[in-house]
Formats: C-alpha cells, sequence, structure tokens
C-alpha cells in the first residue's frame, strides 16, 4: 500500500479540518422581540443596546443550543405573523402560549409563569375586581391576550383601548384619559414600582394565569434543543440567577 507523502497528507488533514469547521459554522438565527415589555425587553439608554429577562435568557439559549441571535424589534401585534411567514425564526417578548397561537407557531416549554393584573390611579379606592372596570375606559395593549380577555368579560360595557406600546397605555393612565390599565402581570407590577410610584397601585387578583414560551417557526428545528437549553438552565441554577436579577428574587419566593 503507498502512503502519501507527508507534505501532501498535512495538506489534506488540514483541508479536512477546514472543511469540518466550514460545515460546523455557527448559524446566525433572526429573533424578534417587543422594545417595550419592561423588565422583560426594553433599550438601555446608554449603551443603546437590548436587554432584559427575556435577552438573557434567549442569549444563553443559543449559547447552549449553538446559534448566533440577530435580534430584531417590532411592535408585539407583528411579532407572531412575523414567525408564522418565517421573516424571523424565533421571538421571545412575553409571548403567551395560546391555543390559537400554537395552530400557526411553535412553542418551547413554558419558561414564565404569568397572568393579568389591573392597575389604577392611587388615588382610586372603587376598584377591586374586573367587574369594577364596567363603564370606565381600560387601556390595555394591541394584539395582547389581555385585550382578549376585556373583550370577553366586559365587551361593550366598557370603553377599552388598544394601544401600540405599553409606555402609550400607562401614559395615558397617568394623564387621565384612562381609568385604569389592564395588561399582564410582571409589566404592570414593574411599572407601578418604578415611573408609577406613589402615583398608581396594581390592585384585584391575578386573571388568567398564562404562561410565556418562546415561538418559533412551524417545524423549526431549533425547538428541542432550546427545551434542553432551558431544562439545563433550570437544573443548574442559570434560570433563578437571571430572573432574580430582573425581579429581584427567586422564582420560588413568588
Amino acid at each position: 500500500m503507498k502512503h502519501l507523502p507527508l507534505r501532501l497528507s498535512a495538506l489534506a488533514l488540514a483541508m479536512g479540518i477546514g472543511g469540518t469547521a466550514l460545515a460546523q459554522e455557527t448559524p446566525t438565527l433572526a429573533v424578534a422581540t417587543d422594545p417595550s415589555f419592561v423588565p422583560f425587553e426594553m433599550m438601555d439608554e446608554e449603551s443603546g443596546e437590548m436587554v432584559g429577562f427575556d435577552i438573557d435568557i434567549i442569549n444563553t439559549i443559543a449559547d447552549r443550543a449553538g446559534f448566533e441571535v440577530d435580534l430584531n424589534t417590532m411592535d408585539f401585534n407583528g411579532i407572531i405573523p412575523a414567525v408564522q411567514t418565517g421573516n424571523v425564526d424565533i421571538a421571545i417578548a412575553g409571548i403567551t402560549i395560546t391555543d390559537e397561537r400554537s395552530e400557526i407557531v411553535d412553542f418551547s416549554d413554558p419558561y414564565y409563569d404569568s397572568g393579568l393584573r389591573i392597575l389604577v390611579p392611587s388615588s382610586n379606592d372603587d376598584v377591586e375586581e374586573i367587574d369594577d372596570l364596567e363603564g370606565m375606559r381600560i387601556g390595555t395593549k394591541i394584539g395582547s391576550t389581555s385585550y382578549d380577555y376585556l373583550q370577553e368579560e366586559l365587551g361593550e360595557d366598557a370603553e377599552i383601548t388598544p394601544y401600540p406600546g405599553s409606555a402609550d397605555m400607562y401614559m395615558a393612565l397617568m394623564g387621565g384619559s384612562v381609568d385604569a390599565v389592564f395588561y399582564d402581570a410582571p409589566n404592570v407590577g414593574y411599572f407601578a414600582q418604578t415611573k408609577g410610584e406613589g402615583r398608581t397601585k396594581v390592585v384585584g387578583p391575578l386573571y388568567e394565569g398564562q404562561q410565556y414560551g418562546i415561538a418559533f417557526v412551524k417545524g423549526s428545528k431549533w425547538v428541542e434543543p432550546a427545551n434542553e437549553a432551558l431544562s439545563e438552565m433550570r437544573e443548574d441554577g442559570t434560570y433563578d440567577e437571571i430572573y432574580q436579577k430582573w425581579f429581584g428574587k427567586a422564582p420560588d419566593a413568588e
């Protein structure tokens, strides 16, 4: 049996290694998020970068699952259609897992337990539950499950105004354009403790317990690796560290 000359063998080996490296080049996936859903995703004014709970979650998943993140910001109501049409590969934006959405996108395992809450001015002592909002002006967010819930529960018995961003509905509340805001519990609670502190308060129970999931294009091969990464993050404490960073306490302290 003839042996290849040493130089030729080295060249072939180098080419083989190079070909393998090329074949294993890390793919870049387009990820959509909503820049106004604090503290899940928001723009850091100093760095100009998107930061938040969701951003840390998806970046950690990407590192473990083996892909790079190309982050795209858009209004929430355009996110599911963007995934459905394949304009983006993944979306993470506090997206509630619903049967209707699951028909057009694939979801990861749930990564956050949530629900809906009522926010009113601190001076309002008349609202204690959803039925008390009857006849009032209520702000919520376009394309959200909170808007659907209000329509089902109150319908024409209240003036329901959907806003394009959460900042818009909170501004409307602070300015007196609406009497209450009804939206995702963590976002409502965060506002009440930050910009709305002393001027707003969260009232009533948690409505419609929900779970957030990461949305993928139907049939995506990345769902399973993402779920494996999420599972590992929960087991090794990484998830708890990210959670505590943004919410000030561990998940089991809810």
